[in-house]
């Protein structure tokens, strides 16, 4: 199923500095040859010009020495400015955006695979330790990339890296959050602040596996996951309803199917399937699931199950059924947090809000 992504883009902001300078150029004579120029014109009288001793630099040379200069004051300035400041991300958001949709890949979009890279890349933050999380855009290293639960993400960091060549200045962690960014905002979810700054890391800052959640387990799981990275039972419902995106493959994840009828499409759905439909073990040589009994076309993980059957997670999934609207303020906040988990953001940098294509 695909969904048709709006394909005119606003306008841009400007990202390059030009540094343009016009050296005016100074012609020297001297004194004598002035006296020279007004003698020979009344009397045609010799007269020598005396050799001097220092010679001043002539125009020429005046105006290489200040292009020289203010040539050396640009790249002085170019190696000294951060690399995060060098990259234009509104072009980089309009670039991720065009590589969404493709009718050959999954349900035609790369929307969700693109939510699910950023979201696996900062949820394996410890806040006792301060390890983790986006910071380092570890994932990418084989050594992360190969945990179970990080299966198939390689389709989304493929899709990428043509994007991280034609802007080498922004980092892999940078990119893989913002490509979550926009995977919610262009199928349809809220606007989600963003900022760049994260660096990239070497496979040594790689975390064990085991932080991310366990798909087979239950609510004490799920707290225990999420506690550890500072969320609370509002924050975990509220990011648990990204399930209304994508599917889960029997190749990557083990489980298969999607969560709704519309997995290309960020809306409120989770919540209203898994209160509204009646769930049964699906029958099967896979691994434990449920799938709607009316149908058997949906599926939930009984991790999912957790957030119907927990009292304290289910007042917020009713909550996020009846009210879309509350549903989008609060995911947007938590996963802006999800993603800043850990990361020592320069003082200066600044907090967007992409506009979706148009």
């Amino acid at each position: 199923m695909s969904l048709s992504l709006r394909l005119a883009s606003r306008n841009l902001a400007r990202s390059n500095l030009h540094v343009s300078a016009r050296i005016p150029a100074r012609t020297f004579a001297t004194q004598q040859v002035q006296k020279q120029q007004q003698q020979q014109s009344s009397g045609n009288k010799q007269f020598k010009i005396p050799r001097t001793t220092k010679a001043g630099p002539g125009a020429g040379a005046l105006g290489a020495i200040a292009l020289g200069a203010i040539a050396g004051w640009y790249f002085y300035s170019n190696e000294t400015t951060p690399s995060w400041k060098k990259v234009n991300y509104n072009s980089v958001y309009k670039d991720i955006a065009g590589l969404l949709e493709n009718e050959d890949y999954d349900d035609g979009s790369y929307g969700p695979v693109f939510v699910r890279l950023a979201w696996h890349a900062s949820g394996t933050y410890d806040k006792k330790t301060h390890t983790g999380g986006s910071d380092g855009g570890t994932i990418r290293h084989a050594s992360e990339a190969g945990h179970g639960a990080n299966n198939g993400l390689e389709h989304a960091r493929n899709r990428l890296e043509p994007l991280k060549k034609k802007y080498p200045n922004i980092s892999y962690a940078d990119l893989y959050t913002l490509a979550g960014v926009v995977g919610v905002q262009e199928l349809g979810g809220p606007t989600v602040r963003w900022r760049p700054g994260r660096t990239d890391k070497t496979e040594a800052d790689c975390t064990p596996d085991g932080r991310l959640p366990d798909a087979s387990q239950g609510a004490d799981h799920v707290r225990n996951v999420f506690y550890r990275m500072g969320f609370n039972d509002q924050e975990i419902a509220a990011l648990a309803g990204a399930h209304a995106l994508g599917r889960c493959h029997t190749d990557r994840s083990g489980f298969d199917g999607p969560w709704n009828a519309s997995p290309t499409s960020f809306t409120n759905f989770y919540y209203t399937e898994l209160l509204n439909n009646t769930w049964v073990p699906k029958k099967w040589n896979g691994p434990f699931q449920y799938v709607d009994k009316e149908s058997g076309q949906f599926m939930m993980l009984p991790a999912d199950m957790a957030f119907k059957k927990d009292s304290e997670f289910r007042k917020y999934v009713e909550k996020y059924a009846a009210d879309q609207d509350a549903f989008f303020v609060d995911f947007a906040k938590a996963f802006s947090k999800l993603l800043e988990l850990g990361v020592k953001f320069p003082e200066d940098a600044p907090v967007y809000e992409f506009k979706t294509l148009e």
